[in-house]
């Protein structure tokens, strides 16, 4: 008897530990939490920001977690020159900038990596096996294939096209077969099978402007 109870009560303080586990709140990184930044603030959330703000050179100290007058000053600088209300706040605007930045920074980072097809990686890529590395590289879930990634986000024009948005081609068989990210100023950056690495080609392209079929904003 005196054997069950102990089974009994150590069942339920694993149960309440698993509990407090799994129910206790985790930080979500600003971007995808929605969550607004601004001075006075001391946070995890801010400690991300002054991390994607020390990638792209706009903060050069060590992160404190603390949305100081230093860490306004890089986001006022970050958003004149982005074109955004420099207001030193980051609201969901100035966050999905700061993320379109981030990825295209590491898709440049990897101009010149081989086409590999299957590839995923930075030994070798595929059109797809690029887009979702870039993106799950900056904390964006996409799925694998250029089809399914056609699914995903919500189709934009030609004409409103936005650096990090994705854009879709029909190519050695119908449907979306190929997909890189727009840079803007009508230029994408893809696994290129013709050129052999990553490269970076024009909407314009005597190849590309017949094959084009859409486009998807993954980061809204």
């Amino acid at each position: 008897m005196k054997r069950l109870k102990k089974k009994f009560f150590i069942a339920i303080a694993v149960m309440i530990l698993t509990t407090a586990i799994y129910s206790a709140p985790a930080h979500a990184e600003y971007y995808s939490d929605y969550t607004t930044l601004y001075a006075g603030m001391h946070s995890s959330e801010v400690t991300n920001l002054q991390n994607n703000l020390k990638s792209l050179g706009y903060f050069n100290y060590s992160s404190t977690g603390y949305f100081g007058s230093i860490t306004k000053q890089a986001v006022m600088n970050f958003q004149s020159n982005n074109g955004l209300s420099v207001d030193g706040i980051v609201g969901h605007k100035t966050a999905s900038e700061i993320k379109v930045d981030l990825v295209l920074k590491t898709a440049k980072s990897n101009l010149g990596v081989p086409y590999s097809w299957g590839g995923a990686s930075p030994t070798g890529f595929d059109c797809s096996g690029f887009t979702s590395y870039v993106l799950l590289k900056n904390g964006i879930n996409v799925p694998r294939s250029a089809a399914l990634q056609y699914n995903s986000g919500i189709a934009v024009s030609k004409s409103n096209l936005k650096p990090g948005d994705l854009v879709f081609f029909t190519t050695y068989k119908s449907g979306p077969s190929h997909v890189g990210i727009y840079l803007g100023r009508n230029q994408f950056i893809h696994a290129s099978s013709g050129a052999g690495e990553i490269t970076i080609s024009d909407l314009n392209n005597p190849y590309f402007a017949p094959r084009y079929i859409g486009a998807r904003r993954i980061i809204q």
